[in-house]
């Protein structure tokens, strides 16, 4: 059970752009940031192990990231952007795979393909 009396305070030491970047990530997911580091904690804990890999591996990307990590990052990154720009009613770039052709799809579902120059 953990109490008041049972919590200590831990200090950490991050750069001031990503903490504000961690800081609005937590937001949008509801938490804050002494919840987010309790529920790394807790994680490694669990697994006996830092919950996500390590790894020295380059992929030209970034230190420490594999290619199915950046793969998703990716994916997550162009989900969200889309799902924004949809909402604020901004047309979304996309490929007909069969027409084999770019177009835009606009907020109400109709598409405006690219002419070919």
């Amino acid at each position: 059970m953990n109490t008041v009396a049972n919590d200590v305070r831990v200090t950490v030491r991050v750069d001031r752009g990503l903490k504000d970047s961690a800081d609005n990530l937590f937001e949008q997911l509801g938490l804050n940031m002494t919840t987010a580091f309790n529920v790394f904690l807790r994680k490694a804990v669990d697994e006996n192990a830092i919950p996500f890999p390590v790894s020295i591996k380059s992929t030209g990307f970034g230190t420490g990231l594999s290619s199915d990590d950046i793969t998703r990052a990716f994916s997550d990154t162009v989900y969200r952007e889309t799902s924004r720009n949809a909402k604020q009613g901004f047309p979304i770039a996309r490929y007909d795979v069969d027409a084999r052709r770019a177009y835009l799809e606009n907020a109400d579902g109709s598409r405006e393909y690219v002419d070919e120059k």
